[in-house]
This record gives structure tokens, C-alpha cells and sequence, in this order.
């Protein structure tokens, strides 16, 4: 399957746990960090649950 890139771009101090425990299920553990996945349906939902706090590159 096809990978694609993520980056955290805003810091989840202030956000709700469930988007914290989101960020930390993909990898990302500090602003800047960036971590390649796999394309699947799961990993997209988790991407789009913190969408203002990632951007996909592509």
C-alpha cells in the first residue's frame, strides 16, 4: 500500500486526552516530529480526529 507522511505542526497542550492518546497512537510525541504510515482507513481516521493539530504530506 501507499505510505503517507505526517507532521504535527501545533502543540497538544490544551487539548482533550482523547486527541492527546490520538497523537501519541501515530507516533508523534513533539512538534515538528514526523512519522510515515501506511494509507489504511484507521490510520486516516486517527489523522482526521486531529486535523488542527497535523498536516499530510504527500
Amino acid at each position: 500500500m501507499a505510505t503517507i507522511k505526517i507532521k504535527q505542526v501545533r502543540s497538544k497542550i490544551g487539548c482533550p486526552k482523547k486527541q492527546k492518546a490520538t497523537l501519541e497512537a501515530l507516533g508523534l510525541k513533539k512538534i515538528n516530529a514526523v512519522v510515515e504510515l501506511e494509507d489504511t482507513p484507521s490510520v486516516l481516521g486517527m489523522v482526521n480526529a486531529v486535523k488542527q493539530l497535523v498536516v499530510v504530506i504527500k
